[in-house]
């Protein structure tokens, strides 16, 4: 055990090595000053001529959003067409069937939200063409759409006073360009050289040691896998995810994924104090989020190694831990770094199966999607921090007795009633339709559908809670993995999910843009001697609990019911 904690502590530290040199270049590249991507200048001015977009225009923040949000639903429309007559499309040598309209309308929205819920699998329900004009397109505009809102409200935040918060266009294009691309591309060729496959091959069929012939999917897999990592997207081109051998095939490839998928988030971070030239607050962010992972990933890592006490007390030696829907290459103290990593990241790859994790880290593991702010998705965990931050600030300028201010603005009525909005609406979203599943189940479960109520789950009792639990949870967080013994390939499932991914990507994107967009247009005001200092580790901790406080009051009663309840039965 002592070798895979050690391998994991080496993860993250090379990851906030790379992270820091790579947050001062995108600062240099949203600031417009010189890079070693410029050779890209010709190739932007080529699609800003095609499309008729000036990049030096000025949006104020309803014209960024009305910008941001019209590009979506038309990537929404376009993709919801193919993936329903993707088998009437080439490039599809293993004859996969098109979608229902219900799993095409969850499947459309879950990617181009950054979420990459997959109720179909991988490798079966999708078509080489779509799996890349829809799927790996998706996950490469939505990263690139929260990173864009992001380096709006840091334009907004940047400026004593002001009403441009940046061209959206061109924002969204430099961070493919000049970001995603790059990254990407190195990050393909490290994982072909590692044995993913990279061709348009159908299935290969193979016989087993035992004698089996077995059909194995293939295809141009690893440019995929790099932008669902990098993206912090998610969404396997296998149905088992990176636990399958082709899609993560080493401790190595392990590794680089992990380092992947934490990459532009902690960059972010760092682009924060580069960007508005406020390095001590990045460095209190970056302390109190780390703070906050380790909260979740050291009691996980505890629980993965320590075992099952329903197998202990069957009296079954546990040397290698829990083992159950792990794999044996990554162990189950590196499985329980990625599901922490994943969950608080907001990425939704899985290297195991979360439906056999132990309870404590079924916990942490939404607890993790239910804060949705430890480093968080590309651009967005910044987003969902700065909506704890105006809280703080609100409360903490209660507390000294002076009008709340955030970097010279003043913090009113207005800006705090969204953050409280865009809070609540988690809430709201995970519990509300959680109820509707369970009383569905549990009053209806013969329902004349097509699956029953009474089959959607695998497990009775707390777990099978959980794992409706787990399933919004993970819609709200833009996360996409899930405890997969819920069987959520159906109607109910596909669109109410379907609903819950749509609101709780946009209106945290709205809230943050609309706040800041007021806050920059007003007048700025000069630091002074009574001035609360937002850069100060003081103010991190008081952000910190104003992040437990509300999430526990909020789903402790839910987690009670769920993970924690099956933690005490297995006592």
């Amino acid at each position: 055990m002592t070798v895979e904690i050690t391998g994991i502590i080496l993860m993250f530290l090379i990851t906030v090595l790379f992270a820091y040199p790579l947050g001062k270049y995108f600062s240099k590249v949203f600031k417009g000053e010189k890079t070693v991507t410029d050779f890209m200048n010709p190739v932007e001015r080529f699609f800003f001529r095609v499309c008729g977009i000036h990049p030096d225009e000025s949006m104020n923040w309803k014209q960024f959003l009305k910008a941001l949000l019209t590009i979506n639903l038309l990537w929404l429309v376009y993709a919801f067409f193919l993936l329903i007559f993707q088998d009437k499309l080439p490039l599809n040598p293993d004859g996969n069937p098109g979608q229902t309209p219900d799993l095409a309308f969850n499947t459309a929205i879950s990617f181009l939200v950054n979420c990459d819920l997959q109720h179909y699998s991988g490798e079966s329900g999708v078509t080489y063409l779509t799996q890349l004009f829809v799927i790996t397109f998706l996950m490469f505009v939505s990263a690139a759409t929260g990173i864009t809102a992001l380096i709006a409200v840091l334009n907004g935040l940047r400026e004593k006073t002001t009403q441009n918060l940046g061209n959206f266009w061109n924002i969204f294009t430099k961070t493919i360009t000049r970001i995603l691309l790059p990254l990407c591309i190195v990050g393909a060729i490290l994982l072909v050289f590692s044995g993913t496959p990279s061709s348009f091959d159908g299935k290969d069929s193979l016989t087993t040691l035992q004698g089996d012939n077995v059909q194995v999917s293939r295809g141009p897999a690893a440019g995929m896998i790099a932008i669902k990592h990098i993206g912090t997207n998610g969404g396997g081109w296998f149905g088992a995810n990176s636990a399958h051998p082709l899609e993560n095939p080493t401790y190595l490839t392990n590794m680089l994924e992990m380092i992947m998928q934490m990459i532009i988030p902690l960059a972010l971070i760092f682009t924060l104090g580069f960007y508005l030239n406020r390095r001590k607050l990045a460095r209190v962010i970056f302390g109190i989020m780390t703070i906050g992972m380790l909260c979740l990933v050291i009691p996980t890592i505890i629980s993965e190694i320590g075992g099952n006490p329903a197998i202990e007390k069957m009296g079954v030696s546990q040397l290698t831990g829990a083992m159950e829907g792990k794999e044996v290459r990554f162990g189950p103290a590196a499985s329980g770094y990625w599901s922490t990593v994943t969950t608080i990241i907001s990425t939704g790859s899985v290297n195991s199966m979360h439906d056999s994790s132990m309870p404590v880290s079924g916990v942490m593991q939404m607890l993790g999607m239910m804060i949705n702010a430890f480093y968080g998705g590309c651009g967005v965990g910044l987003l969902n921090y700065l909506i704890y931050i105006i809280i703080a600030v609100f409360i903490s300028g209660l507390m000294v007795g002076r009008t709340p201010e955030f970097m010279g603005h003043k913090v009113e009525a207005r800006e705090v009633k969204i953050a409280t909005l865009v809070t609540l609406l988690s809430a709201f979203l995970i519990k509300g339709f959680t109820a509707l599943a369970a009383y569905m189940v549990a009053h209806h479960p013969e329902t004349g559908w097509a699956v029953q109520p009474a089959n959607w789950l695998n497990n009775p009792s707390y777990h099978g809670f959980s794992e409706m639990l787990y399933e919004y949870t993970s819609a709200n967080a833009n996360n996409g993995s899930g405890f997969e013994g819920l069987g959520d390939n159906n109607i109910f499932w596909n669109v109410t999910t379907g609903f819950v991914l749509l609101l709780a990507r946009f209106i945290p994107i709205i809230g943050p843009v609309a706040i800041i967009g007021l806050m920059a247009s007003k007048k700025f005001i000069p630091e002074s001697p009574g001035t609360l200092r937002t850069d100060s580790w003081t103010f991190g901790v008081v952000t910190l609990a104003v992040i437990i406080v509300i999430n526990a009051l909020s789903f402790f009663p839910a987690l009670a019911l769920g993970p924690i309840a099956e933690y005490f039965s297995l006592k």
